[in-house]
């Protein structure tokens, strides 16, 4: 038996498969033939009109079928076979995710599985979306999404939108704590690895589609909406307690307020409002002593940035309008956003490794 034979019996693939085609059935066998020897398929709720297709798969030795009776969601697909590894798997290295309909192929699936292997890192097959073949619409999501993550997680990932991963056993059960049933669950996925400081590989692999894409079925407005929940969450809070924050200190410099004590005064309320909905709605994290301390420490530096450099443009610029000096705060204080999201997703309400803060 060759080594990287011997490397595969290792790994399970894991096909989250709603109302698949032929395809699917075409995928395992050429699985088989690559050498993979353990092929979790889980079906969301296909239905009785798709049972012939699961019934051939369950005659396979190689296929454990897993059923939805209704359909949950490719997240909770992924995390229904995550369990069943972690439950009745205890000899696996690592877990191959791969799509159903054909367009992640054999060699790519192995060389994702091996690089991990290799590793013990996370690893995600990646897709050129330079290339003429690949459609509009993926790539525009992928670009915009990529940009989400490149601004406010620091993550340089060139495929945000990929379906083929390779994950170490180790991390299942930290898998199966992130949010989301659907589409989302993947983005949380990648969220929770920067959360994590984990290491995330990438391999190119080969982009495939399939006519035009149109055997998927991500809704572009309601799933969108789904994986942008963390991001727009934290939007919302901040939107929320900047107005707050530009209201208070408009108001106090209408009563001639100086611009320290304003601003000072100002963020104390409207840091209040932040912590408490950012810990409870965006991050979804319990409030503790420590992300207490820790998020005052980070709004305490940010009131001194902030205010210096709102100071400083006054001074410079020879500002004495209370409105003007509300509106230079709210664009130091917008740059100032994108910071502070990463420090509180990372450190702020962070969980460690055992689960406490």
């Amino acid at each position: 038996m060759s080594g990287e034979k011997m490397s595969l019996e290792k790994v399970s693939v894991i096909i989250p498969a709603y109302k698949p085609d032929d395809k699917l059935i075409q995928t395992v066998e050429e699985l088989v033939k690559a050498g993979f020897s353990d092929i979790l398929i889980v079906d969301d709720g296909s239905g009785e009109a798709y049972s012939t297709i699961f019934d051939a798969l369950k005659e396979r030795s190689v296929c454990t079928v897993l059923v939805h009776n209704v359909n949950r969601g490719k997240g909770a697909a992924l995390k229904t076979a995550f369990k069943y590894v972690t439950d009745n798997m205890t000899n696996r290295a690592c877990v191959v995710t791969a799509d159903a309909d054909g367009q992640h192929i054999p060699s790519d699936i192995k060389a994702v599985a091996l690089a991990a292997l290799d590793s013990g890192n996370i690893v995600l097959g990646v897709r050129n979306f330079s290339t003429p073949d690949v459609p509009a619409r993926s790539k525009f999501g992928n670009n915009m999404t990529k940009g989400v993550f490149r601004l406010f997680f620091g993550m340089k990932i060139q495929d945000t939108q990929t379906g083929l991963r390779a994950i170490p056993t180790e991390y299942l059960e930290g898998l199966l704590t992130v949010a989301g049933e659907r589409y989302e669950y993947e983005t949380n996925m990648l969220f929770w690895t920067n959360k994590e400081k984990l290491t995330l590989e990438q391999v190119e692999i080969h982009t495939v589609y399939l006519d035009e894409n149109s055997s998927s079925h991500f809704r572009p407005i309601r799933d969108s909406i789904r994986v942008y929940g963390l991001i727009l969450k934290y939007l919302f809070s901040s939107c929320g307690a900047a107005v707050i924050d530009a209201s208070v200190f408009y108001l106090l410099k209408r009563l001639a307020f100086a611009t320290f004590p304003a601003a000072f005064l100002a963020r104390a309320v409207s840091s209040v409002v932040n912590f408490c909905v950012n810990a409870k709605v965006v991050f979804g994290e319990r409030a503790s002593t420590t992300s207490v301390l820790k998020y005052y420490v980070l709004a305490i530096a940010q009131i001194a940035v902030s205010t210096l450099l709102v100071f400083g443009v006054e001074h410079t610029l020879g500002i004495v309008s209370p409105l003007l000096s509300t509106c230079a705060k709210i664009v130091i204080d917008t740059l100032l956003f994108f910071v502070s999201f990463r420090i509180q997703h990372k450190w702020v309400f962070a969980t460690t490794k055992e689960g406490k803060k």
